[in-house]
């Protein structure tokens, strides 16, 4: 009965241990969001799931300045790194927000760490689309 419980624990507590993807492969690539300063957000959910690594591509038109956040989901994720025109910047884990003064791309590396709901924005311009969520499971 003791080795019995003793098993159950030890596989209990390793299953939550264990990441859902696999990571030291390549990144799997999330569809990229396009912010257009006319339609908002291309993307307004994303579904992932925790354990598994992510590459989200942002892209801007360069109409306005955008600064995208993301304070939830960055507090529930690991950031591996970010990518900016083939220049890679190793945060350490954590991410505030990426800004565009003109049109370009950035690369965020992750892994959410926490599941839940988190939302994504352009700070005052929710109205105008540029709003959306990251649902974690």
């Amino acid at each position: 009965m003791k080795k019995t419980l003793a098993l159950l624990v030890v596989a209990t507590v390793s299953g939550t241990l264990l990441a859902a993807g696999n990571l030291a492969k390549r990144a799997e690539r999330l569809t990229a969001l396009e912010i257009d300063g006319t339609k908002g957000f291309s993307v307004t959910e994303y579904r992932i799931e925790t354990g598994k690594f992510y590459r989200w591509r942002i892209v801007s038109d360069g109409r306005d300045e955008y600064r995208l956040l993301a304070p939830e989901l960055m507090r529930n994720v690991w950031v591996e790194q970010v990518s900016i025109e083939e220049k890679e910047v190793k945060p350490m884990g954590g991410l505030y927000a990426v800004e565009f003064d003109n049109e370009g791309a950035i690369d965020i590396y992750f892994v959410p760490i926490r599941p839940g709901s988190y939302e994504y924005f352009v700070p005052g311009m929710q109205a105008d689309g540029m709003t959306g969520t990251f649902i974690v499971k």
